[in-house]
């Protein structure tokens, strides 16, 4: 079944389509699995996912890594071993989440949220290598503090200064919400910088805010299609718009590009955005 919305100060099209597939087998066909992050290689498409073991008790669920390649981009078969599995830091010994993909110099740059149950605090965190399969551990990117608390699903950019962009969300008053961060390389040191958007009173981003994925098309005018929700924490993706230097807003969706379709209790109505792959004139 397709969908197709509109945007009409934009004309952004989104085409809602059952395309891409993960083929899983034993555990992962045995798990949930989401959040998946696509980007093209020379070998065709990578994928992060995040697999999470079925579970009534919310604590037993501890989330790992997988990875895959496809020459397609539309089916992946998963390996049965994760690339970036929990511990032995204490940070993320309860689970690794939400990948994120940054490549240079042929080297692979994730950063990741790290879980621990004891402390019920996730972290960014990252792990590079020259592939998906060749991960090594490097510790909290990011840590959570009185100020920023709760540190996660990050997005990352390089500006024309040369410098880079972090884009992650943390938690503060009961609101999620997205915070941004300088530094000299893909690697930090991390400098805190003031917060380029806020949640919208009245809307349907008007409690909670979360970084999605980065649309480089235009180098003029960067665009992310981040998730936002109201107090009832129901998701939808809209978009915004940045300067070249990701230093200011300069256009801002009024309503949300994508909607979470009707779902059966006790699952929740969400729709949150991974990652974009721009190929053929599409998104």
């Amino acid at each position: 079944m397709t969908h197709q919305q509109t945007d009409s100060r934009t004309g952004f099209a989104c085409t809602r389509d059952v395309a891409t597939r993960c083929i899983l087998q034993p555990p992962l066909s045995h798990m949930y699995v989401l959040s998946p992050y696509v980007w093209r290689s020379r070998n065709g498409y990578q994928v992060l996912v995040r697999a999470v073991n079925h579970s009534s008790d919310p604590a037993d669920k501890v989330a790992r890594i997988h990875a895959r390649t496809s020459l397609d981009g539309l089916t992946f078969h998963m390996g049965d071993h994760p690339v970036i599995a929990p511990g032995p830091d204490a940070a993320d010994k309860d689970g690794t989440e939400d990948p994120t993909v940054m490549v240079e110099n042929d080297k692979l740059h994730v950063y990741y949220t790290g879980w621990n149950q004891t402390n019920k605090t996730p972290q960014l965190m990252s792990a590079g290598g020259p592939d998906s399969q060749h991960l090594e551990k490097q510790g909290v990117a990011f840590p959570s503090t009185s100020e920023h608390r709760d540190t996660k699903e990050a997005t990352l950019a390089k500006v024309p200064d040369g410098s880079r962009r972090l884009f992650f969300e943390y938690s503060h008053n009961g609101h999620s919400l997205v915070g941004l961060a300088s530094g000299p390389s893909v690697a930090g040191p991390w400098t805190v910088q003031p917060p380029l958007f806020h949640p919208l009173a009245g809307d349907w981003d008007s409690w909670h805010l979360s970084t999605g994925p980065l649309l480089r098309s235009d180098p003029n005018r960067p665009v992310m299609f981040y998730n936002g929700a109201d107090k009832h924490a129901c998701w939808k993706i809209g978009w915004i718009a940045f300067d070249a230097g990701l230093t200011r807003v300069v256009d801002r969706t009024e309503q949300p590009l994508i909607v979470p379709g009707p779902v059966e209790p006790p699952y929740r109505d969400i729709a949150f955005a991974s990652s974009p792959v721009e190929t053929e004139g599409a998104i």
